[in-house]
């Protein structure tokens, strides 16, 4: 069996101490084979909070494949944000910007969808697209392939309008023929977990798309801190939402999917139980002006 520990929006510069310390005590008890982290390490792509994303990484037992979001971008330095967007990740955070896990049971390839023009919304390039195709297609199908990006390639249920990466069709079609099998993405501060078919044209096989809510920032909607964390053991995976409480990070939802000839198929029916959400801080509670 291996385990997938997926954060996203860790948000640096208006991080959550005891919650940063909770998350970084619950990933060494349960000892993750890769940490994905989608995106959003820092809330204005400042050095110091870069720097304070980096010692977080370089606490985690475990490998990594860490992709940038929006927030690491400048937006205020305009200077910065269009000459050398992601200069300061690059060079304090990590200059691989197409991270590649792989073991005899897992291959994770990450993409940076972060634009200085598309600022909020994310894209992905034809260059992107053929080189993921390539890898993915070359890796065959025995392992489970999982892409990681930070903006959606797929709406919500209850967002069906939602801003997607651009060229997201494109990408799911030419990734989904080549073995495809899971996305990790974040921005939007919440959960939102299912499976995706492409509304313009059916996948040649169904992708689950995991979207992970914020790990360890105050920028919360309306639902604790929290990460995604999955067993996948041959064609079954148990996807187990991580929450914070106040003091520590435990299970609140489990969903089980099953990869049968025509696709994934939900084995439960439904997620577990949830306890009623606990209450968010005044902080966490305003509104920002973007995801």
């Amino acid at each position: 069996m291996r385990t997938v520990a997926h954060l996203s929006d860790l948000h640096f510069g208006r991080e959550e101490p005891r919650v940063v310390e909770a998350l970084l005590a619950d990933l060494a008890d349960l000892r993750p084979t890769v940490v994905a982290v989608s995106g959003d390490l820092t809330q204005r792509a400042r050095p110091a909070q870069f720097r304070a994303a980096r010692a977080f990484l370089d606490r985690i037992p475990a490998p990594r494949v860490v992709v940038p979001g929006n927030h690491d971008v400048p937006l205020y330095d305009v200077a910065r944000r269009f000459l050398s967007p992601l200069g300061r990740y690059t060079r304090i955070v990590t200059p691989d910007l197409s991270p590649v896990y792989a073991d005899d049971a897992l291959y994770v390839a990450g993409v940076s969808t972060a634009r200085s023009l598309t600022w909020k919304e994310g894209r992905i390039s034809l260059a992107q697209i053929e080189d993921l195709r390539r890898r993915f297609c070359g890796e065959g199908a025995g392992r489970l392939h999982v892409l990681v990006a930070h903006h959606p390639f797929a709406a919500p249920a209850d967002r069906p309008r939602l801003r997607l990466v651009g060229r997201s069709g494109r990408a799911l079609r030419a990734l989904a023929e080549c073995h495809l099998e899971v996305l990790l993405t974040g921005h939007l501060h919440r959960l939102a977990n299912g499976e995706v078919e492409h509304p313009v044209e059916r996948l040649a096989r169904s992708i689950l798309a995991f979207h992970a809510g914020t790990a360890t920032s105050v920028r919360l909607r309306d639902e604790p801190n929290s990460y995604n964390w999955l067993e996948v053991d041959g064609p079954r995976i148990v996807l187990a939402v991580r929450s914070f409480d106040g003091g520590a990070f435990r299970t609140v939802q489990r969903r089980v999917f099953e990869r049968r000839d025509d696709g994934w198929h939900s084995a439960d029916g439904r997620a577990i139980e949830t306890p009623a959400p606990l209450p968010v801080t005044a902080a966490a509670s305003e509104p920002s002006a973007s995801p």
